[in-house]
């Protein structure tokens, strides 16, 4: 069981884990920081406690305690009661989602490893806005993405906005960087067998709905929310793919755009619909 531990001032060192999370210099989820995970609200909070990221310690109000009383019976982190005010003194800013959670990072998985036995991976280049970031692991986790790689230039998928925009999905869909060259990066990715499709909307991509997958691993490549992907990475694909759209609209949002490819390519199949139960005879009926 969570222990509850009241805290009435806002300098209680107990809590220095939220603190000042609007200065740059000071934010514990910053990289070069300490590098510590930040999960908020009560939906995200439940993710990071279920994850494989251990949990130090949260800090929330009283009826957020509440709401949570279910999950946090199994788990053994000192939960931090506030009020409102002191929560806001603590962070920084009034945080309306009540409640927060910080644990520990563990380490990266190796990418081959990570890779090995997926049907579909979503290959980031130069994905630097948090926002984006988040939304992609969302949107992967909902369409059947089995993991995600980064390569030079993206964003850390778990800062805290990251982790908030996913809903915390950054926590459940595996990651892993893939440093170093471009070509050298996706030529591994095609020596463990996968087919490298580069979303980009130049003249000549195939449209996306009419391209087969095939029953070949795939990995979706894309790109930085202005330029796109490079140009090393157009040239070491496979195939280049588009969505088509109307005139006058030149791109969509890099989260949208894969949003729409995963839920084309990647997006398992629905379950069937139960057959419904027959309608049970009237009374007065009898053979």
């Amino acid at each position: 069981m969570a222990e509850l531990i009241d805290i009435d001032d806002p300098a209680d060192p107990r809590v220095d884990d939220f603190r000042d999370l609007t200065t740059a210099d000071r934010r514990p989820d910053r990289p070069g920081g300490r590098g510590l995970v930040i999960a908020e609200g009560t939906v995200v909070v439940e993710r990071l406690l279920a994850s494989a990221y251990p949990v130090r310690s949260l800090l929330g109000v009283g009826s957020k305690y509440d709401v949570l009383a279910g999950v946090l019976r199994a788990v053994d982190v000192p939960y931090h009661r506030v009020s409102a005010e002191v929560m806001a003194e603590v962070v920084g800013f009034h945080l309306n989602r009540g409640v927060l959670a910080v644990a520990d990072r563990v380490a990266f998985p190796n990418a081959a490893d990570l890779v090995r036995g997926a049907r579909t991976v979503a290959v980031l280049e130069g994905v630097g806005d948090h926002e984006n970031l988040g939304s992609i692991f969302r949107n992967a986790a909902a369409l059947g993405v089995d993991a995600v790689l980064l390569l030079d230039g993206c964003a850390d998928p778990l800062y805290r906005r990251s982790v908030r925009v996913s809903m915390g999905n950054v926590l459940k869909v595996p990651f892993a960087p893939l440093t170093g060259d471009v070509t050298a990066a996706l030529n591994t990715l095609r020596a463990a067998g996968f087919r490298v499709a580069a979303l980009t909307p130049r003249v000549g991509a195939q449209p996306l709905l009419s391209f087969d997958r095939g029953p070949s691993p795939l990995a979706l490549l894309l790109g930085s929310e202005g330029p796109g992907l490079s140009e090393a990475a157009l040239a070491a694909s496979d195939v280049w793919l588009r969505i088509p759209m109307a005139a006058g609209v030149d791109s969509l949002n890099v989260a949208t755009a894969g949003a729409v490819a995963f839920a084309t390519l990647a997006a398992p199949e629905p379950e069937p619909e139960p057959e419904p139960a027959p309608a049970p005879a009237p009374a007065w009926w009898s053979e």
